[in-house]
Order: structure tokens, then C-alpha cells, then sequence
């Protein structure tokens, strides 16, 4: 399987999937960090975080399965929803919490 094929797979199996630096406890980067909080403040605590420091595949790979070129990443639903600024601000208007919880 090529590693579209598994950025694909992860994003459609669970309905939450965060590409990030670290993980939710440890987060390497204060973007990422800064996506994990924007999550728990929504409520959102069953979802799930690929490293990408653990898979350089996946880490060069999600930036052309989006044509986003920063980490972290935000999937709900098989769809890109946006970095951290992006979440911070649907964050802010409460759209991500419709979206999350719709």
C-alpha cells in the first residue's frame, strides 16, 4: 500500500484524525500542542493522532494528501478541515464544534 493509500485509510476509518508533531500528551511543537487543546476544549477526546515524527513516509506524505504544507492537520470525517490557525479560528465562531459534533 502506498502511503496515499494509507493517509486515505486513516482518515476514513475514524471520524477524528489529527496529523501532528508529538502526541496529545507530549506534543513536539506548540502548533500541535495548540491543536490537541483546541480538541479538549470542544469536548473531543476520543480521536485519533498520527506522529509524524515516527514515519517520514507519512510526514511528506499528508502534505500532497491535502496540499497543505504545514503539520498539524485536521480530518473529521474523511475531510481536511485546516491547521491550527484554521481550527483556532472555526474554533472561535463555534463552527468546529458544529462540525464535530454534527
Amino acid at each position: 500500500m502506498d502511503v496515499q493509500e494509507r493517509i486515505r485509510t486513516q482518515v476514513t476509518q475514524s471520524p477524528v484524525v489529527l496529523y501532528m508533531k508529538g502526541s496529545p500528551k507530549f506534543p513536539q511543537c506548540g502548533f500541535s500542542g495548540l491543536a490537541t487543546q483546541i480538541l479538549q476544549a470542544c469536548g473531543v477526546t476520543d480521536y485519533v493522532a498520527v506522529d509524524v515524527l515516527q514515519d517520514p513516509e507519512i510526514r511528506e506524505g499528508i502534505k500532497t494528501y491535502a496540499n497543505w504544507p504545514t503539520i498539524p492537520q485536521l480530518y473529521i470525517k474523511g475531510e481536511f478541515v485546516g491547521g491550527a490557525d484554521i481550527m483556532r479560528e472555526m474554533y472561535q465562531s463555534g463552527e468546529l464544534q458544529k462540525l464535530l459534533n454534527g
